[in-house]
């Protein structure tokens, strides 16, 4: 059985690039993961292509006009998108990985509006949501915390890579992270 209030001891970065942002209907079209530790060491990590009907993943950018800000992703998702994995395959990737990595315990499922990735992964890998703790570390808590309290942003690239925005997130984290540390030593944010 496991024990889910065991403290964790390493976080599961994920970070997943869709066709849009239903779950219902979108589709996952690449997966980036990281293990690291509390101090942001890099343990493990995982990318994937995930295989999808072209002409569907097509029909289903044109219906997400936000995708036309990063033509060039685009590009790069529809040349590659029929080398890919198929999603059961990535999914025991990823099973394989927290058999690797977390054991017996629960993986704490980190990275920015991860509540998102959640509801992908709960739709098209169960099995892999069911090793996942219900707790989640979202950066974008922190974003909105210190935007609206201490008036202090993070300036990150929008990639829309899924191995590029987990070292985004990380770094986003570490900044905040920083600032409170920063404040305990003087006052770069004061009350």
């Amino acid at each position: 059985m496991i024990d889910k209030n065991s403290v964790p001891n390493k976080l599961l970065w994920v970070d997943l690039e869709m066709t849009g942002l239903d779950p219902n209907k979108d589709l996952i079209i690449e997966v980036a993961t990281e293990v690291t530790d509390f101090n942001f060491r890099t343990l493990a990590s995982y990318e994937a292509v995930i295989k999808q009907p072209k002409d569907l993943v097509i029909e289903l950018f044109k219906q997400n006009s936000w995708w036309e800000d990063y033509p060039s992703n685009k590009d790069d998702f529809l040349s590659n998108i029929d080398q890919g994995k198929i999603s059961s395959e990535v999914e025991t990737d990823l099973l394989s990985l927290l058999d690797s990595q977390f054991q017996d315990q629960l993986a704490i499922l980190a990275g920015n509006s991860i509540h998102n990735d959640r509801a992908f992964i709960r739709n098209y890998w169960p099995n892999l949501d069911s090793r996942l703790h219900y707790r989640m570390l979202d950066v974008s808590a922190w974003k909105v915390l210190m935007q609206g309290k201490y008036k202090v942003n993070f300036e990150k690239k929008e990639v829309h890579r899924a191995f590029d925005d987990i070292q985004a997130s990380i770094a986003e984290l570490q900044f905040y992270l920083e600032c409170f540390k920063y404040r305990d030593q003087g006052s770069l944010i004061d009350d």
